[in-house]
């Protein structure tokens, strides 16, 4: 009798997982997955399928169900003179905005006396949202500026992805002092909650700081001592802020009210739009499981086939699909100057094997494939001939361009364009060509994470 139900108990564990197996196939197609990704979730359910299935079921969600998704998106507008906001406007994103007032900033602790700075002069509120946020020396700081603020009757909202802060999400005593300060602290699809609701795959890596609804901070820092800080760090990463004033804050408090309301339910009031004080002409766009289809990855996509002078990449990591591949190989058969600037070594391990043949077949093309021999090189930017420098925090990877919740501004004004490039050719001074050969093992290696490379 023992046998017999054991039989029975196997048996019935063995048809729900296939039942599993087709429920996440059904669920590929509903969401209209590249044959490329599809193909990596069947291999690795053939290869390992329960693990697999499992893990499919619990990261496999690439968009929110429109009744939970907290954005929505314009009607197609008319294309302007620029074909870059062209493509986004027709996408539904908001046109650009002129009239800003706009600075980028390449130092940690420049950054760090900007945001040390905005904080101390806000009157009304504090905005911030992050990936990362530690318990070091830097956010106990900021976290002194913030008390204070509170105290002094600022509304401080602070917004922290739970998987990207997991230190403080686990551990929760650096942040009590500051809620009992009064500030609002919450955190972005905490690990722990409703099954139904809980998309752990789903990251919100957007960096948005702002202050009174008048300045914004933006970009790849996030806080910690890794980024920025009031002193120079020997191994303090190289990356990148915009700082804003005019038009364009609007949209970023649009983006941030958006993330907040999502997180918490609750409604933040927004200001109307700046009067311009700048000459910068920008365009913001948010690209994640919020926004229905993905306009920023259209957008690099259609922007690479079209350049005709230069395409440079700045991107920490580099795992991109075929169409990106395509777009760049197009480009340097036209004749255009393609760059892509990456770290010679990253903070990940995994992700450098992963990019690893993507890189060699750039190489092999005959494409400038820079290494950068400084410190983790944590930026994301891209040059489209003279016509925008797209700065944010999205990474060339699948995983920021069609999961991960991200932000970027497309920069439309010359001398932002100019200042792009004198950044990116500083880093191309410190850079070295040509990769390792690779060895049997190795290249073997690369060519099966490439495999796994569309869930990365």
């Amino acid at each position: 009798m023992i046998e017999v139900n054991g039989s029975l108990l196997a048996t019935g564990f063995f048809l729900l997982w296939e039942i599993l197996i087709v429920v996440s196939f059904l669920h590929m197609l509903y969401q209209r997955r590249s044959p490329t990704s599809m193909i990596a979730w069947l291999f690795a359910m053939v290869v390992v399928p329960y693990l697999a299935t499992l893990v499919y079921l619990v990261i496999g969600t690439r968009k929110i169900p429109a009744k939970q998704a907290k954005r929505t998106t314009g009607k197609p507008t008319a294309q302007t003179g620029n074909p870059i906001e062209g493509i986004l406007r027709n996408n539904g994103i908001p046109e650009a905005t002129y009239g800003n007032e706009v600075r980028l900033i390449f130092d940690g602790v420049e950054a760090f006396s900007y945001l040390q700075r905005a904080i101390r002069e806000a009157r009304r509120t504090i905005w911030i949202s992050t990936y990362v946020f530690k318990d070091d020396d830097v956010t106990r700081r900021l976290g002194d500026l913030l008390i204070e603020r509170a105290r002094a009757g600022v509304t401080v909202k602070l917004l922290i992805d739970a998987v990207g802060s997991w230190g403080v999400y686990f551990r929760r005593k650096p942040l009590r002092r500051l809620k009992e300060a009064g500030v609002d602290v919450r955190f972005f699809m905490p690990i722990f909650q409703s099954p139904r609701s809980n998309y752990i795959n789903l990251r919100n890596h957007r960096k948005i700081y702002l202050f009174d609804q008048r300045a914004v901070l933006t970009g790849g820092m996030n806080l910690s001592e890794e980024y920025l800080g009031p002193t120079p760090v020997p191994n303090r990463w190289e990356d990148m802020l915009l700082y804003a004033e005019g038009p364009v804050v609007h949209r970023y408090a649009e983006v941030f009210a958006a993330d907040w309301r999502f997180a918490t339910g609750e409604r933040l009031p927004l200001e109307p739009m700046n009067e311009g004080k700048g000459e910068a002409y920008m365009q913001v766009v948010p690209s994640g499981p919020d926004i229905p289809g993905d306009a920023l990855f259209e957008a690099i996509v259609s922007a690479a086939f079209f350049v005709r002078k230069r395409l440079w990449i700045v991107t920490p990591y580099f795992v991109p699909d075929e169409a990106m591949m395509l777009a760049q190989r197009i480009a340097h058969h036209k004749g255009v100057d393609v760059k892509l600037i990456t770290p010679r070594k990253s903070n990940h391990r995994i992700a450098d094997l992963a990019r690893s043949s993507y890189m060699r077949e750039l190489a092999e093309e005959g494409i400038d494939v820079a290494l950068y021999e400084g410190n983790m090189l944590h930026a994301k930017a891209i040059l489209f001939d003279d016509l925008g420098a797209m700065l944010g925090s999205v990474n060339l990877d699948n995983r920021s361009l069609l999961l991960n919740y991200e932000v970027v501004s497309f920069c439309y004004s010359e001398a932002i364009i100019r200042h792009t490039e004198r950044w990116m050719q500083s880093l191309l001074a410190d850079s070295s060509y040509g990769l390792a050969p690779a060895s049997k093992v190795r290249r073997l290696g690369e060519n099966v994470m490439r495999i796994f490379a569309p869930q990365m």
